[in-house]
């Protein structure tokens, strides 16, 4: 029963997204607490969800070739229960295939929809028949290849294709279409990597610690709070290219710094860290109810010199004006760097992302003002697209001839004209974007 209950725990999960729109992460943790998953059940519903949303174009194209209706007349639950035995048969190779099966046809009954598990029974056996040689998507070598087969918008797959080559577009969509692990770094306030790696050895907690970045871990599965050391305040929950974005800035001890849209403080904690704790941090978001976030992180940290404050990042504030040693702008952007952790973002529309760069030019305009002569502007974005990056720093820099790019290199990371972007098939990070700016003396 209980596998039974992971698998409607999926569903669950998967009508609330469809039905309200809500996040993925958000609706499994929602359902996992309404079915009283332990540990094991729960990962498994986690995987069927995300991963349905993950792949339901390439889902939905195998059901199609084994179903004897059309895919418009299977109303939405019974579809997202095929998706979700399918997702078993096609991804899953340790789920026997008669289990996959069995349990969707249980899933439906369960869920009062007996009536079609026949249905169900009948599509699922036949693509079980065929697992291990079933059907590819048609015209491989192309951008729609790509968008049926790793289930991304075909506008996506073009762009991507566009932007990187075929090949390494091919290598985004795969990687992007698996979990991602759980990323931290150690807090060397209190403990130092090595003596922090030892906690989780002797926990039985598998990690691989990053080649090139001290104090960054990956985590294999599990929950961040049951981590050793995670109420000491020992570590914190930060992405690799986050992490080297507030270092790319070069925040030192006795700086005084801002960080405009800092929530939920990420690179707030990663530049106090930085500074040793010795200095000033002003952490500003436009909602105030995000501050929260940062003073608790801060404090669960140990970090004193953080100082949280309501501010929109487009507003121009005189008695900021020429402060700061280092301001941090890391601007809201389509966030498709981020779809491995967040499917939902691939079904952004191009409409809903135009008006962005007008909104990220604005901030960058309005954040220069903070920066004093000799300081360090850096601004970053959690997403691959040329629109939102090096042309929003490229029209900051023709509107502002007192700012210049300034190269910068570290772990393994070389800047072009001041900017790099992470792409995850390349930086082992999600995909990301920093560039750093010099105000002129």
């Amino acid at each position: 029963m209980s596998q039974n209950n992971a698998r409607r725990a999926a569903l669950a999960a998967l009508e609330r997204c469809r039905r309200s729109g809500a996040w993925s992460g958000a609706s499994v943790d929602g359902a996992i607490k309404k079915y009283e998953l332990d540990r094991r059940d729960a990962a498994l519903a986690a995987r069927l969800c995300l991963g349905v949303l993950q792949n339901s174009d390439c889902l939905d194209f195998y059901i199609s070739g084994f179903s004897s209706r059309k895919l418009g007349d299977i109303e939405p639950k019974l579809l997202d229960i095929l998706r979700i035995g399918a997702y078993q048969l096609s991804f899953l190779d340790k789920i026997p295939a008669s289990a996959a099966v069995d349990e969707s046809v249980k899933l439906c009954s369960s869920c009062a929809m007996g009536r079609a598990s026949g249905f169900v029974n009948a599509v699922l056996r036949r693509m079980a028949e065929r697992r291990g040689e079933l059907p590819e998507p048609p015209g491989k070598g192309s951008a729609q290849y790509l968008s049926v087969k790793y289930s991304y918008p075909k506008w996506l797959t073009e762009r991507l294709v566009n932007i990187c080559g075929y090949d390494s577009a091919e290598d985004f969509f795969r990687l992007c279409n698996t979990p991602a692990p759980l990323t931290i770094q150690v807090n060397s306030l209190k403990i130092s990597a090595p003596d922090y790696e030892q906690m989780l050895r002797q926990a039985g907690v598998e990690y691989t610690a990053d080649g090139a970045v001290y104090g960054c871990l990956y985590i294999s599965g599990g929950s961040v709070a049951d981590l050793p050391g995670y109420d000491e305040g020992l570590f914190y929950v930060q992405d690799k290219a986050a992490r080297l974005a507030a270092a790319i800035a070069e925040p030192k001890p006795g700086m005084k710094l801002l960080d405009c849209c800092a929530a939920p403080g990420g690179k707030s904690f990663a530049a106090a860290i930085l500074m040793q704790n010795r200095g000033e941090i002003l952490s500003r978001d436009i909602h105030e109810k995000k501050l929260g976030l940062i003073r608790s992180g801060a404090e669960r940290l140990g970090i004193s010199i953080i100082s949280p404050a309501v501010g929109d990042a487009r507003e121009s504030d005189p008695e900021l004006s020429d402060v700061f040693d280092v301001v941090i702008c890391d601007v809201p952007c389509s966030g498709m760097g981020v779809i491995r952790k967040k499917p939902e973002i691939r079904r952004k529309s191009l409409a809903e992302l135009e008006g962005l760069p007008e909104i990220q030019l604005a901030i960058i305009n309005n954040a220069a003002g903070f920066v004093k002569p000799g300081g360090t502007l850096l601004y970053s974005t959690c997403t691959i697209f040329p629109e939102e990056n090096e042309e929003v720093v490229g029209a900051f820099l023709a509107e502002n001839n007192g700012f210049e790019a300034e190269n910068f290199s570290l772990c393994g990371i070389e800047s072009r004209n001041g900017m790099y972007t992470f792409f995850p098939q390349k930086d082992g990070s999600d995909g990301f974007f920093a560039a750093r700016l010099r105000r002129k003396n």
